[in-house]
């Protein structure tokens, strides 16, 4: 005699094989109408349902979860992943907006934070990215013209504004004039060949007539986050960094610091732009319209950006 089986209740049904899956709508339709399975008749059926209420009750109470379990496997199909390379400079406001980004939508972010030119390699190559938040408006210009991005979808995401930046308090002066002094040892900045803040940094030197001097004090980092690192260790002195990284609603909020003027270098236009294999894919597209929207402008505000 073979041995009986038991299957779960609602998901599935019993066969001469075991257990076969049913669809949601097979399952709905047989909390709705109990007897359509076993193909009883409409007599028949008519003379259960006279004393059937319990069992109807039952029926009802499983139609219910069922329709829950649909609409919660409906929810979950529809939330989705989104890889995003994110330039370090805007790391951590791409983390605060996530935090109401994913609470409203359902999806998730899974940001790599790098420099604009180090993305610009990985996505030529193939680098399963849905889209790019650059340092400046050229890279993702270039993406889009080389089919690497999609047509159209590009924007200003943020101005950024460039500090100079120590971990002690007092030792930068609000006209950058320790530039000019021996009080340091090392200067960070981010790698100007890889970097817009970076090649940002160079042309304030130059501009200042002090580039070919401190040239030599030079610590190149691969991007903003170890630029700061760099600085936040004591390894170097003084750094060349996104205000984004030390300043938060209105004031730098540790050490002391020089904000650049604009007039020392050009501006950093921020683009966004969607990417060619997150093409027609909805979270993705969501996301850059969320970074549009009055809730993500008034974050982007409050890390010392332009808009």
């Amino acid at each position: 005699m073979p041995a009986s089986t038991t299957c779960p209740i609602v998901t599935w049904r019993s066969s001469r094989n075991g257990c076969t899956s049913l669809t949601p709508s097979e399952v709905l339709a047989l909390v709705s109408d109990p007897a359509a399975e076993s193909g009883e008749s409409g007599e028949s059926r008519r003379a259960r349902q006279a004393g059937g209420r319990p069992r109807q009750r039952i029926a009802n109470r499983l139609h219910a979860g069922v329709l829950a379990l649909v609409l919660l496997s409906t929810a979950a199909a529809q939330a989705a992943e989104i890889k995003v390379a994110v330039s370090a400079n805007f790391a951590a406001p791409l983390r605060k907006i996530g935090v109401d980004f994913e609470k409203e939508s359902g999806h998730r972010i899974v940001a790599s934070v790098g420099s604009t030119g180090m993305f610009y390699a990985q996505i030529k190559a193939g680098a399963p990215f849905d889209a790019l938040l650059a340092a400046d408006d050229e890279t993702p210009a270039r993406l889009e013209k080389e089919g690497a991005g999609v047509a159209g979808s590009r924007f200003t995401y943020a101005i950024g504004k460039l500090v100079l930046w120590s971990r002690t308090p007092g030792f930068v002066d609000d006209r950058g004039e320790v530039l000019r002094t021996k009080a340091f040892s090392h200067l960070a900045l981010a790698d100007p060949r890889l970097a817009p803040y970076g090649a940002a940094s160079l042309q304030v030197l130059k501009a200042l007539g002090l580039l070919e001097t401190l040239q030599p004090r030079f610590v190149t980092a691969a991007n903003n986050t170890q630029a700061y690192q760099f600085v936040a260790s004591g390894n170097a002195e003084l750094g060349f960094l996104a205000l984004s990284q030390v300043y938060q609603d209105g004031r730098i909020t540790e050490g002391s610091g020089w904000i650049v003027p604009q007039e020392f270098y050009s501006p950093l236009r921020q683009d966004a732009v969607l990417l060619a294999r997150a093409r027609g894919k909805p979270a993705a597209e969501a996301l850059l319209k969320y970074l549009r929207g009055d809730k993500a402008r008034a974050i982007i505000r409050s890390y010392g950006y332009g808009l």
